[in-house]
């Protein structure tokens, strides 16, 4: 075998990973296609609803809850500059993001709020995986061929993707984990799907469209700064928000977008890093 060649068997290798998750995309897409097709014909609605009562918190719960988290995070990016080691500053955000997450329970219980208020009613893990199952074969293909195509427009920016880029111990890919799969989707499902959306079905009674689409351009906007990341986040919110809206529960929400995030994680870890590269 000639040099040459060993670059083409070398970047086939490394293509594997993707080729593996296009196809898992591509097989998850038609179960879900077929299921929705099912649920047309039948006249039924896409996401089954739970009944649930209205959240009892108001505007200044949620200004109190999500603006200062969202303040908060403002914050701590000033204030660690980025100088800083990548690793503190994602190490500070799943702090920050579980501890204000912690805090608005806290207030919420306090107003008066039950847990399944708060979007954790129990009880329907069997039936909350399988939706979220069938809402991530549905969205996952095309919002992963929208990002591939907007990051080679603006390349896609955030501290994960530079702390991999130096590391790729076992001691990474677990913060990575638990940063993206587990900590982001439990606050930013709680703050944006739950409090915010919650309260904004409250006031939009009759066209909880405009709760979900609200929500949505919020949790989206929480996004810039990373390329056009927010572009495909923002179809994604609107799926994560109105299975949200029928349920009454975040469960759901919190599994698709897990498992969404960690199809991105496993991406990235299975493409080489400046490091291991050079």
């Amino acid at each position: 075998m000639s040099d040459a060649a060993v670059p083409r068997v070398q970047d086939i290798q490394d293509l594997w990973p993707q080729a593996l998750v296009i196809a898992a995309a591509i097989t998850g897409f038609f179960w879900s296609a077929a299921f929705v097709r099912r649920r047309l014909v039948r006249g039924e609605p896409l996401v089954a609803e739970r009944p649930h009562p209205l959240v009892p918190w108001e505007a200044g719960d949620v200004a109190l809850v999500v603006v200062g988290y969202l303040l908060a995070a403002t914050l701590m990016a000033r204030g660690m500059p980025e100088s800083r080691p990548v690793i503190d500053r994602l190490v500070g955000n799943a702090v920050l993001s579980l501890g204000t997450m912690l805090a608005g329970i806290a207030w919420l219980r306090f107003r008066g709020a039950d847990w399944p208020a708060l979007g954790f009613p129990g009880g329907r893990l069997r039936d909350d995986l399988t939706l979220a199952c069938r809402g991530l074969g549905l969205v996952v293909l095309p919002l992963l061929m929208m990002a591939a195509a907007l990051n080679a427009l603006v390349k896609y920016e955030h501290p994960i993707v530079d702390f991999l880029d130096g590391r790729r111990d076992l001691a990474a890919a677990a913060l990575v984990v638990v940063s993206a799969v587990v900590v982001a989707p439990l606050a930013e499902e709680f703050f944006f799907r739950r409090v915010l959306q919650g309260w904004l079905e409250k006031h939009f009674a009759d066209e909880t469209g405009v709760a979900v689409a609200l929500s949505a351009i919020a949790f989206a906007s929480a996004h810039a700064g990373q390329g056009l990341a927010f572009l495909p986040l923002f179809p994604l919110a609107l799926v994560l928000g109105l299975i949200a809206e029928r349920t009454g529960s975040i469960v759901p929400g919190v599994l698709l977008h897990a498992m969404f995030n960690a199809v991105s994680v496993f991406l990235l870890l299975a493409q080489p890093g400046r490091a291991a590269a050079g």
